[in-house]
């Protein structure tokens, strides 16, 4: 008897080849796509690109149908908003500046595939996603790099658990996106064109401060100041929830020279701008850590790894020691730019994820 796999279905072109080779190795494909929202807002998302509304829904039946596998739906929209969008407005309300796609692909997308799984009695589940699982000779999983770095998305896998590592499947991660539309054509699937969606779903239009200003309503702060290092006051900002660090664009400021955001203060309002050498940094403390590689590291225990700090940038040599309980201190060879904190630094052993953790401070 073919083992049964669950394949989360985005209605994208990568989700829609992972069921076709799937079911082309032999397998017993489900495809399913986890909706967290509602018709009306999920259509506005959809002609933006979102990879879970109503457009996308559609498009996933109909790559199922082409390919004759069952299809389901599963709702589930109160536990993406208590698990994605309460705590991505809670961090921007700190002045942080959160990635809410690494926690909602264990915390909903994970959890609900494994939860169907265990339901229907499958053996694994499947993404579409540009990364490859590997399995160590100490027995623990890990996800590896995928053979195209421009698509590479192991960073924003970094926080999944040894269960959910054991039964998953990422076939897409042996191939480069042009052979996936090729092969997507090849066979027929109606989304072999259909061009990428936007990484964070529920903000349409990028404006993150706006977004904000519509859901957190009177709990977005107000205007502050702008200051420098030494505390120099430069004017008035719009509030802390429109800058990030080492931001330039748009920060109305005319100084004579390009100034870059270097510090956001919740308390204070005040958001600090200083030279583009002020943003670069070698120290950084993450927290909230996940391990793959090994179960842990031993207090004070010190390893050489490659560390990345946002998606899409390069990783980078440094020393990481485990400096508490919950936390890792990262010290990079060289000064990178933009430490942030509420973004994720994800530590890699050659080309495979060692470990990783939120960023909780610049040191």
């Amino acid at each position: 008897m073919a083992e049964r796999v669950i394949v989360g279905m985005s209605g994208g072109v990568d989700s829609s080849v992972a069921a076709y080779l799937l079911q082309s190795q032999g397998y017993e494909v489900i495809g399913v796509t986890m909706q967290v929202w509602d018709a009306a807002c999920s259509l506005d998302m959809e002609r933006e690109g979102g990879c879970c509304g109503q457009g996308a829904v559609d498009d996933a039946r109909r790559v199922c149908a082409v390919l004759g596998i069952p299809y389901y739906v599963l709702g589930f929209r109160d536990i993406f908003t208590a698990k994605v969008i309460q705590p991505f407005i809670e961090e921007y309300l700190k002045g942080r500046t959160p990635n809410p796609c690494i926690v909602c692909n264990r915390d909903v997308k994970w959890a609900a595939m494994m939860q169907a799984a265990a339901e229907i009695g499958a053996e694994h589940v499947a993404t579409g996603h540009y990364a490859r699982i590997e399995r160590l000779p100490n027995g623990r999983y890990t996800i590896k790099n995928s053979v195209t770095a421009k698509k590479d998305q192991t960073y924003a896998l970094y926080r999944l658990g040894q269960k959910a590592l054991s039964m998953t499947l990422m076939p897409v991660g042996d191939y480069h996106k042009d052979e996936i539309r090729k092969i997507a054509e090849a066979a027929g699937i109606p989304v072999a064109k259909k061009p990428d969606s936007q990484e964070i779903c529920f903000v349409t239009d990028d404006d993150y401060a706006g977004y904000l200003d519509r859901n957190a309503g009177d709990r977005v702060p107000g205007p502050g100041r702008f200051v420098t290092k030494d505390g120099k006051d430069l004017g008035p900002n719009r509030g802390i929830t429109h800058y990030t660090i080492g931001q330039r664009k748009h920060l109305g400021l005319a100084l004579g020279h390009p100034v870059f955001v270097t510090g956001i203060d919740a308390a204070t309002g005040n958001v600090t701008v200083g030279e583009e050498e002020d943003v670069f940094g070698t120290t950084l403390v993450c927290r909230d850590l996940n391990f793959m590689a090994v179960e842990d590291l031993a207090p004070g225990e010190k390893k050489r790894l490659l560390g990345k700090i946002r998606y899409g940038s390069a990783a980078f040599p440094c020393t990481v020691e485990k400096t508490g309980e919950d936390e890792l201190t990262a010290v990079f060879d060289k000064p990178v730019r933009a430490i942030t904190s509420g973004q994720s630094a994800v530590f890699y052993e050659g080309d495979h994820v060692f470990a990783g953790g939120t960023i909780e401070r610049k040191l």
